[in-house]
């Protein structure tokens, strides 16, 4: 494969784009997880205090969004892997990107209630 195959077009761009960026937000995710975790063994009460706010709406859109770039990053990464190990996998990396989106919107549509369905309750009533 010629280099920079993986890449070409403004899709192609855009895909790399978002796959670094959907990377950094996923580790910084993991990195306050794993502090406000820690906090449980230095206070208890403060550890409650942070758990309880994460019940807020604001907090489920946040999560929302933390779906969506978990999700969008397997997906694309799947890809990335087909573009380098299938041999046809360069020649079809537009319809492979457009069909990670597809399935990324879909699964997307089909998150909204569980990962939103308590904030809307919250924010609206039951």
């Amino acid at each position: 494969m010629p280099a920079g195959t993986l890449y070409r077009g403004r899709e192609g761009m855009w895909s790399w784009v978002a796959h670094r960026v959907t990377g950094v937000l996923i580790f910084f995710f993991l990195f306050v997880h794993v502090l406000d975790t820690a906090l449980v063994r230095v206070s208890p009460e403060d550890y409650d205090k942070v758990v309880a706010t994460y019940k807020t709406p604001i907090v489920a859109c946040l999560e929302y969004g933390l779906v969506a770039a978990i999700l969008f990053h397997a997906l694309n990464g799947l890809r990335v892997i087909a573009v380098d190990f299938w041999a046809k996998g360069a020649r079809y990396q537009k319809q492979m990107l457009w069909t990670v989106v597809v399935v990324w919107f879909v699964l997307m549509l089909g998150a909204i209630y569980p990962v939103l369905g308590h904030a809307a309750r919250v924010v609206f009533g039951s």
